[in-house]
């Protein structure tokens, strides 16, 4: 989605990992991006016959616009407090986490410690997309990142520079910043708070 007043410079592109849906273990589901959502309604849209545990509120909208049924959505997103809750709301559910490749937060690891067994599944994967030097941000642009697959992508593709300013969608993605680099965190994890971040920034 290109928003008004930016320049979309993708990072990454999608490929769908799964042939099915391996439903018959759990009662509930877990989603942490759209994108998600999105790929497990392309290979079994009987997912919606089981509530969800949506993260972000992109999710929560893409969850219900497919029919689906959220019973959950954290008002932290940070993996580690979402976790918690998890252990303290949903300790004896069963539930499958539909999930990309590629992680920030090994949820399952932390929840097994407390307990519960966190069934996964990968139905996706993220890939970089290769851009040339010419298509390197000037100095000085205010960068928007929104995830930490973005982030290793914009990098294997360019040099940061100092002068970049990073506009970054929560604090799990703030990790994953070069060091030292200058940042601001949107005030709410979707893409539209970004912007709204973003041209705050740029008429100071």
């Amino acid at each position: 989605m290109v928003h008004e007043e930016t320049i979309s410079l993708p990072a990454i592109e999608f490929s769908t990992t799964a042939k099915r849906l391996d439903l018959s273990q759990c009662d509930t589901l877990m989603f942490t991006s759209k994108k998600a959502v999105e790929t497990a309604d392309e290979i079994d849209a009987s997912w919606k016959n089981f509530p969800s545990i949506a993260i972000g509120s992109a999710t929560k909208k893409r969850i219900e616009a497919l029919g689906g049924n959220v019973i959950y959505s954290p008002a932290d997103f940070y993996a580690k407090v979402l976790s918690q809750d998890i252990v303290k709301f949903f300790n004896e559910k069963r539930i499958l986490y539909l999930r990309p490749e590629k992680i920030s937060f090994d949820a399952k690891s932390f929840l097994l410690k407390e307990g519960i067994e966190l069934q996964e599944q990968v139905i996706y994967r993220t890939s970089c997309i290769h851009h040339n030097m010419k298509n390197q941000p000037t100095k000085g642009s205010i960068i928007i990142f929104t995830s930490p697959s973005t982030i290793a992508c914009f990098l294997k593709n360019f040099q940061w520079s100092k002068s970049y300013i990073a506009i970054v969608i929560g604090e799990s993605t703030k990790e994953h910043l070069p060091q030292g680099a200058k940042y601001e965190v949107a005030d709410i994890p979707l893409i539209a708070s970004c912007v709204k971040k973003a041209k705050e920034i740029a008429k100071l």
